[in-house]
């Protein structure tokens, strides 16, 4: 049976990835901090396949690597807001724990590399139908991050190592560890529950889509790919279908829960904006999305109209959840004595 290390395996894609692994026939070493819970698995740890690591990527233990045949790479602050709110720490985590991850999976000899970068690190697209060769402007320490890794892999990459790098397009739908902190996800909540849409940014702003089971199938094809499809290569992850603008995604919402205002705030304009090519992922990996905007939003919609998801889960919303455990950190500090709490 072959084996896999899977980081962030407790996030957003993390637990439907692992879930498709295991049902595809391999081992999972699941490594997370699990910030966000390890109830979120359900039955995955009831599976002899799978084996769950509580593990922090910025102290790298060699014994993660032994007999693993691949390793997807999902680690790290996982957006661009909540990556500010330490820089330093986003530096330790995203760029140093990044980059180390990668180098001691090459120094053990791990073949297959896959990691999930972002199409964040575009920043403010010079054009549109942005391809994998153009140049990269990110905007945030999140983007700059991803694209540091991206760097460092590509100074690794060699006959016995094969880095397989997706720039994903912004994700929807749902999953176990549901986000409503994504464009898509938040304005179907905020539509349903208060009858109301904002539209941050202006509205202007492109943004490439993709739903989180899609990207599940393309981290599998980075990983079971053959070597002179995917190794040394970078792919924009997406559907060529599926690039818009913030503001028609207010219409997509309306198709599915009518009668609801729609508000533009007049914050900054977002710099971020990007259009990209996806027909690079389309000629090499025949990949094109199952599941379209439309489909999520209503797919969301239904879980909230039967209880099966809660816009009210803190977990939901990771720069605000990340802010709690910090500030509890903080406060439990203050009580220990001697070491303890209680």
């Amino acid at each position: 049976m072959k084996k896999v290390l899977v980081t962030g395996a407790g996030g957003y894609v993390g637990i439907p990835l692992c879930r498709e692994l295991l049902a595809r026939g391999w081992h999972v070493t699941a490594l997370d901090r699990y910030f966000f819970g390890t109830d979120k698995l359900g039955d995955l740890s009831a599976n002899p396949n799978f084996k769950l690591v509580m593990a922090d990527i910025r102290r790298v233990d060699a014994a993660w690597f032994k007999g693993m045949d691949g390793v997807i790479d999902l680690a790290g602050l996982s957006n661009d807001l909540s990556a500010e709110i330490d820089p330093e720490l986003t530096r330790s985590v995203n760029f140093e724990g990044g980059a180390v991850l990668a180098k001691e999976a090459h120094r053990a000899g791990v073949r297959r590399y896959v990691y999930a970068s972002s199409a964040s690190v575009y920043g403010h697209g010079a054009k549109t139908n942005l391809v994998e060769t153009d140049e990269c402007r990110p905007q945030t320490l999140y983007a700059q991050s991803k694209l540091h890794v991206e760097q460092q892999l590509h100074a690794l990459k060699g006959k016995n190592f094969e880095p397989v790098i997706f720039r994903n397009a912004t994700i929807f739908g749902l999953a176990p560890r549901m986000r409503f902190d994504l464009a898509i996800n938040i304005m179907t909540l905020r539509a349903w529950k208060d009858r109301v849409i904002y539209i941050m940014g202006g509205g202007a702003q492109w943004r490439p889509f993709i739903h989180v089971n899609d990207v599940v199938r393309v981290m599998v094809q980075g990983l079971e790919a053959d070597a002179s499809i995917v190794a040394g290569e970078v792919f924009n992850a997406g559907d060529e279908g599926m690039n818009y603008q913030i503001s028609q995604l207010a219409q997509f919402v309306l198709d599915v829960i009518p009668n609801v205002k729609v508000h533009n705030i007049p914050d900054d304009p977002d710099k971020r904006t990007y259009n990209l090519s996806f027909a690079k992922i389309k000629d090499r990996l025949g990949f094109e999305a199952k599941t379209r905007v439309h489909e999520g939003i209503v797919e969301i919609k239904q879980a909230l109209d039967r209880g099966l998801v809660s816009g009210d889960d803190p977990t939901g919303y990771t720069l605000q959840w990340y802010r709690s455990l910090i500030d509890w950190d903080k406060r439990i500090e203050t009580l220990r004595i001697d070491g303890k709490l209680l």
